[in-house]
This record gives C-alpha cells, structure tokens and sequence, in this order.
C-alpha cells in the first residue's frame, strides 16, 4: 500500500467557543469619612478613578453588544 493512502487518526474535534459580552454589575463607589480637606480631595480622586472604572467597564459592554449586532 502506498505511505499516502494509509488511514490517518481522525481529526481531532473541534472546540466550540461562545463569544459573548460580559455580565454588567453594579458600580460601586469607596466608603468614605473625612475628616479634613486633604482627606476630603483624596477621596474626590478616588471617587471620581471608580467612576471612571465603571465608565470604561460599561463601554466595553456596549461595544461588545454592537459588535455582536452586526
């Protein structure tokens, strides 16, 4: 029999994988209690990095969505 008309292993099956976008959750912003103006801008910086967290999580959804509707 010739090398090329041998039987060969079969295919290995493929993996099926589901592209979707991410669960959204519920934004959440640090605790806080200052008690002086330092403590009190420290904490604007903080809330306005989780807000901005949040923004770019909720952004990532949204183009995931349009992508996806396309």
């Amino acid at each position: 029999m010739l090398s090329g008309c041998a039987s060969a292993p079969p295919s290995p099956v493929p993996v099926i994988t589901i592209n979707q976008c991410a669960t959204p959750s519920p934004c959440s912003l640090p605790a806080s209690n200052p008690h002086t103006n330092g403590e009190l801008h420290l904490q604007l910086e903080r809330t306005e990095a989780a807000w901005a967290q949040c923004a770019a999580e909720v952004d990532t959804i949204i183009i995931c969505h349009q992508e996806g509707a396309q």
